[in-house]
């Protein structure tokens, strides 16, 4: 597995596995295979359900946990200082964990959810920077943060966020967003890198799907991935698990990434976080 180097000085495996709607049994079964196919990061959240399920998935593996990298995440619903504090160590708890790789603030507080939406983010953030000096978690960062969410955060962070997991795929991959982040050192991570399945069907990703003999979605990872974007399919397919894994042995041609890059705008797969309607992207 190739790693990214985070502006925190650690570093992450550029390919994991999502586990969203991987509950119970077949949440637990789903992570054992995945790792036995060689993944070693798995993303996770406490909305998901499955941290425990996860947990059990990683203990019945019998790797050793230091070969792994876990992402869990925090609700939108939960962002004050002693609720950010109260809900990291249910996570840690459900998990079995010592520590936690990469903790996120899953959704910006916003306008529905808090009247001072940037003082929610502030406060949470701060608790996520002292439990990460403490050692309890070794990156921290954002998911579907926005810049102008980003610049609000900046005005009193300490520590800037180690990653920025947002909605990326053909057809809505937030090039703007994605450009901003790099320029501020943050990495930027892809959900939905298959925007649920509403690209299986283009020409464009068809017949280059075909010129390399690969499957559209090992094109679609491959995109990502040459963005310099760390991806996270998911599938509770042991032989889609593989697959989403042999992307390393082709590349894509300037022409070809730059087809992807202009396939229609599909929108949003997920529920968008901007909370300024007149302004959705």
């Amino acid at each position: 597995m190739t790693f990214k180097h985070l502006n925190d000085d650690t570093k992450i495996p550029i390919a994991g596995f999502g586990t969203y709607k991987c509950t119970e049994q077949e949440g637990i079964q789903s992570v054992a295979n995945a790792i036995a196919k060689g993944y070693r990061l798995f993303d996770t959240a406490a909305i998901y359900g499955n941290e425990e399920a996860v947990a059990q998935g990683i203990k019945k593996s019998g790797i050793d946990r230091n070969e792994l990298y876990i992402t869990t995440k925090l609700w939108r619903e939960n962002l004050s200082y002693d609720q950010a504090k109260a809900e990291f160590n249910k996570s840690l708890k459900k998990l079995n964990l010592d520590y936690i790789d990469l903790y996120l603030i899953h959704w910006p507080g916003n306008a529905k959810n808090y009247k001072d939406w940037e003082h929610a983010n502030a406060e949470s953030w701060r608790a996520m920077e002292e439990l990460q000096a403490e050692g309890k978690i070794k990156s921290i960062g954002v998911s579907n943060f926005f810049q102008e969410h980003l610049e609000a955060l900046f005005k009193t962070a300490n520590v800037i966020p180690a990653v920025n997991q947002i909605e990326f795929h053909p057809g809505y991959w937030q090039e703007e967003l994605t450009s901003y982040c790099k320029s501020k050192n943050i990495a930027v991570q892809s959900w939905s890198p298959l925007a649920r399945g509403r690209v299986f069907d283009n020409q464009i990703l068809i017949d280059i799907a075909n010129t390399h003999q690969k499957t559209i979605p090992q094109i679609c990872l491959r995109w990502v991935l040459q963005h310099d974007v760390i991806v996270i399919p998911k599938s509770s397919s042991p032989q889609r698990m593989e697959e989403n894994l042999k992307i390393f042995d082709f590349e894509l041609s300037t022409s070809e990434m730059e087809q992807i890059n202009a396939i229609p705008k599909l929108g949003f797969s997920g529920e968008h976080p901007n909370f300024w309607p007149d302004r959705i992207k």
